[in-house]
């Protein structure tokens, strides 16, 4: 599967996970119980349709082999395979935090 993931989030709530060492995801993500994040060409169309109009928005990228057997891809939007986290992402993980609103 891929080689990179990623996830879109508010500042504020990846601010919260840097301080506790560990991202438990946003209420959507525990709703469902696991982690939504995107491949690369996913992250577009997950913006538009999940973070429309919001600011202060950040994209966390993950490198996939890093996070282990708790990472799987399942069938989401469309029947497309998408990414999913399984448990609680340690922010020591991330790769790469950039801006993208």
């Amino acid at each position: 599967m891929n080689r990179l993931v990623y996830k879109i989030c508010p500042r504020l709530e990846w601010n919260a996970a840097l301080a506790e060492g560990v991202y438990r995801g946003s209420a959507v993500d525990r709703r469902d119980g696991f982690i939504h994040l995107s491949g690369e060409a996913q992250v577009e169309e997950t913006r538009r349709r999940h973070f429309a109009g919001q600011r202060d928005l950040l994209l966390v990228t993950f490198e996939a082999a890093d996070l282990g057997q708790d990472l799987r891809y399942e069938p989401s939007r469309n029947g497309e395979l998408f990414p999913h986290f399984h448990g609680e992402l340690r922010v020591s993980l991330a790769r790469e935090v950039k801006e993208i609103a």
